[in-house]
């Protein structure tokens, strides 16, 4: 029978591992880590005091707590946009474009992607290093008698913008190569007809390539968004350890300070609340705000 309870009980019984793990492994520690917010504790030590929402009163009044949101924010805002706007007139110039050396330049986008957080930071403190860095060497040999070497990672102004950088140059081939895929499953009469109709190339991209890929850009946008709060900690761990003075301290990383650093263990799992609810929050505001009609060919 199609709805036999035998058929039922075999679909239960090969969901059940799976929701088992998921509850042991996703469910159970996220609400150990809302609990164990609610007290002061010393990590390992095993002695902890409840205070109830204490953390989070100190959270709001902390400056450097609020200084690591911030980054978090503007990090989160320029470089989602900036990496998915690249991405998308990368992926259409190179599915659409006709010229040589096409493979050549998706290899070279894509490469950033498959290097560790740990080689990305090696390279970029090569580039932006103060006495024998790349850029600062480029500055002396334009302007050897003008140039005064500029602190790209040790400069409060300027560190943000510097890890922005490096972050879209490791992400944008990836979302590039997704879009890419998407791109080239748009049937080709489409944009014949659109040439018999007088649509240039720009107006091609606006009603064709980008509406029928939207869906795609979707949720790459969410995706990318979550996974940038734990990319920016990584980048920031590697390359400035949130300096200087804390200027480029992300949510992440003053959690990782507070809970095993400084043993304010349940300080830090209240900032870990606070990330848990702001990526939720920021996903569910991305989703409602980027929804549009799926479009049919």
């Amino acid at each position: 029978m199609k709805n036999s309870p035998a058929k039922k009980r075999f679909i239960i019984l090969g969901l059940l591992p799976a929701f088992a793990l998921y509850i042991i492994f996703m469910i159970y520690p996220t609400l150990t880590v809302f609990k164990e917010s609610l007290y002061k504790t010393g990590g390992l030590s095993g002695k902890k005091t409840f205070v109830g929402l204490a953390n989070f009163q100190k959270l709001f009044a902390d400056p450097k707590f609020i200084k690591a949101f911030q980054n978090t924010v503007f990090l989160i805002v320029i470089v989602t946009i900036i990496t998915m706007f690249l991405a998308v007139i990368f992926a259409a110039i190179l599915t659409r474009g006709k010229f040589r050396g096409k493979n050549f330049f998706r290899i070279i986008l894509y490469i950033p992607n498959i290097l560790s957080i740990a080689v990305v930071a090696s390279i970029f403190s090569s580039i932006y290093g103060m006495d024998s860095g790349l850029l600062n060497g480029l500055g002396r040999l334009l302007k050897p008698e003008t140039w005064q070497n500029i602190a790209f990672t040790g400069q409060s102004g300027l560190v943000t913008y510097s890890i922005a950088f490096a972050m879209i140059w490791q992400a944008v081939g990836y979302y590039m190569v997704m879009y890419m895929s998407t791109m080239a499953q748009i049937p080709e009469h489409l944009y014949e007809a659109a040439k018999l109709d007088g649509a240039g190339r720009l107006r091609q991209f606006f009603s064709i390539t980008l509406p029928l890929s939207w869906q795609t850009v979707r949720t790459t946008l969410t995706f990318y968004v979550i996974s940038n709060i734990n990319i920016s900690f990584q980048l920031v761990k590697a390359l400035t350890d949130g300096g200087p003075n804390g200027a480029s301290m992300t949510l992440l990383n003053y959690q990782y300070l507070e809970a095993y650093n400084n043993s304010n263990f349940g300080y830090g799992l209240a900032i870990g609340v606070v990330v848990f609810l702001f990526s939720f929050g920021l996903s569910a505001i991305i989703y409602q705000a980027t929804k549009r009609d799926i479009i049919q060919y």
